[in-house]
């Protein structure tokens, strides 16, 4: 659905609405039954930059897409990581995070924008770590693991 060059920084929902009807060829007269609206206000819903969860929520179930993904994905890599220390937390939660799995948080399509980045010279590994606060060992193992042959 996103093409490979998307931008997770600037997010413009309705254009990817849009895009996503497109490729569903869905017709205008289905989409106003389905939100009880006329087709000036499916429009509108295209030129919007933001939506309201409910409306989104329609659209994700309509399009067979969860756009709320595309905002997980920006809180990934824009949101600067979280520091636990010891005075803010008590012992037995640390003793969990310590002998549980933890859940790999950048999805296949992240990884990809972002090995992108590094091979097309828009980003330098330096600039990766910083700026996404993706660990140098982790940034290496993707490298490793999924570099083009």
């Amino acid at each position: 659905m996103i093409n490979k060059k998307f931008n997770f920084k600037h997010i413009h929902l309705g254009s990817l609405v849009e895009q996503r009807v497109q490729e569903k060829e869905l017709h205008l007269s289905f989409l106003c039954r389905s939100f009880n609206c006329n087709g000036k206000q499916i429009t509108d819903m295209y030129e919007s930059e933001t939506m309201n969860t409910e409306i989104l929520l329609i659209w994700s179930k309509i399009l067979q897409y969860d756009f709320f993904r595309i905002y997980s994905e920006h809180l990934i890599l824009y949101s600067p990581q979280t520091r636990v220390s010891i005075k803010d937390s008590d012992h037995s939660s640390l003793k969990k995070k310590e002998g549980g799995f933890r859940k790999n948080i950048y999805t296949r399509g992240i990884i990809e924008f972002i090995l992108e980045s590094l091979e097309n010279g828009e980003k330098s590994h330096t600039e990766i770590i910083q700026e996404y606060g993706i660990p140098p060992s982790t940034l290496n193992k993707w490298l490793d693991k999924y570099k083009k042959i």
